[in-house]
């Protein structure tokens, strides 16, 4: 079987299982930026908890963020946990949308997306996943975001590498399925909700709708 029939075949087990994921959860593409900065080395969970610290002080716009002291950012975001290393890449991210494009969140996202992964990937504390995130989940961009997730399930799954870098992993997606914001946007959320459920560092595989094609002999560890 093909690369590209796996994966939709993968794909729509997952859909048929888990049903629309109505991933990312934010009110506006500048909230995306910021979860996808705070969600580094974290849980969803306490990233949404520095967000709603954030939207109570009305911190949460690319102004009040390039104006608001470091120390107070750091205060703010605490919850989202190593909260100086995460309020200096904020203010590294702001400090580039404001050099680079006056501030504007619409105008960064409304050139060419390869070029502005580039970009994206020349601000420190901004690495790949960060980067297709805020491509993907902000501006609509068709580039498919790679997580510890993805890596695990697919290495089980036989279709990449163990030791594949981020790269690799992310041109498996790129060059076997059409460039399909909302196919790309649900597949990743999909990854990430089975690997939650299933595809763990110690996997619970019982019930797991994929087990047939895992190579990591899973069913042993149920």
């Amino acid at each position: 079987m093909r690369s590209e029939e796996q994966l939709r075949e993968i794909f729509n087990l997952l859909l048929d299982r888990y049903g629309p994921r109505h991933w990312w959860p934010a009110e506006t593409p500048f909230e995306v930026c910021v979860g996808a900065i705070l969600t580094q080395n974290t849980n969803w969970g306490n990233v949404e908890k520095a967000i709603a610290n954030l939207k109570r002080e009305r911190l949460l716009s690319p102004e009040a963020l390039r104006e608001l002291p470091a120390e107070r950012l750091a205060e703010v975001i605490r919850p989202a946990g190593f909260f100086n290393v995460k309020g200096a890449r904020l203010k590294e991210f702001v400090g580039f949308l404001f050099a680079r494009y006056g501030g504007s969140l619409e105008r960064m996202l409304g050139g060419e997306w390869q070029e502005l992964r580039e970009e994206l990937l020349g601000v420190r504390g901004i690495g790949r996943e960060t980067a297709d995130s805020i491509l993907l989940y902000a501006g609509g961009k068709p580039t498919f975001v790679v997580d510890a997730y993805t890596r695990r399930l697919f290495s089980a799954l036989g279709l990449v590498d163990p030791r594949a870098d981020y790269e690799a992993v992310r041109a498996l997606f790129m060059e076997n399925l059409p460039p399909d914001v909302p196919l790309f946007n649900e597949y990743h959320a999909l990854i990430v909700e089975h690997c939650k459920e299933h595809c763990r560092k110690t996997p619970r595989c019982g019930g797991c709708r994929l087990h047939l094609r895992c190579s990591a002999q899973s069913l042993t560890r149920i």
